[in-house]
């Protein structure tokens, strides 16, 4: 559980200079505004999250019953729908708005994103395998190499051969906050973070103390 989270877009990286002429590397992230759409109780849902809908999208691309869920919240219609799980969702409330602001300078965040799609891959680039001689005389060089099933005749469970690449949910933790820009909604995370340009992400405080 978490204290405090948002959802955002990548716009994408760039470099910070501070006060003292430090060059840092950073990721600017479109944090919100998002808005509380639906508050999710304990007593009445098992647990307790709040609801949040980010980005703007005509009421004509939603299907009805997400357009009627907007309408029952009096909130305009949100291209993004997705619930955060925090340690506390008393002070929130319908039609609230989030902010990048609920960030400082200096903490530290987790951002989860599906990860860039790299499309099918070999072994050599999915998983680092090693390769064969690549002189004249070696007739194997890219290939996926033993698949270690003498006797058993078939391939294992879990055996590292091609397949697609990327297009997954990843979370890179500890990110610091090296500024925020509250007029225009950004965040400037120290790093980068998955996804391409535009993907969503989310941010959360971290779970982990900072090294």
């Amino acid at each position: 559980m978490v204290q405090k989270a948002i959802l955002g877009k990548k716009l994408g990286m760039t470099q910070f200079f501070d006060e003292a002429g430090n060059i840092t590397p950073v990721t600017v992230i479109e944090a919100g505004p998002c808005v509380v759409v639906q508050k999710k109780t304990l007593s009445v849902d098992g647990y307790e999250a709040i609801q949040v809908g980010f980005g703007t999208v005509k009421e004509g691309k939603l299907a009805r019953p997400r357009a009627g869920h907007f309408k029952k919240a009096g909130i305009l219609p949100r291209k993004y729908l997705r619930e955060l799980r925090l340690e506390n969702i008393a002070p929130y409330s319908v039609g609230q708005e989030l902010k990048a602001d609920v960030f400082a300078p200096g903490e530290y965040v987790d951002v989860t994103a599906v990860s860039r799609g790299k499309g099918f891959a070999g072994a050599i680039k999915r998983h680092g395998h090693g390769r064969g001689p690549m002189s004249h005389g070696s007739g194997y060089h890219r290939g996926p190499g033993s698949m270690g099933s003498i006797n058993a005749a078939r391939i294992f469970k879990n055996q590292t051969m091609a397949g697609r690449m990327g297009g997954e949910k990843v979370t890179v933790q500890n990110l610091r906050v090296v500024k925020i820009d509250p007029e225009r909604n950004l965040l400037l995370v120290c790093g980068a973070v998955p996804g391409a340009r535009g993907a969503l992400v989310r941010i959360k405080k971290s779970v982990k103390a900072a090294r």
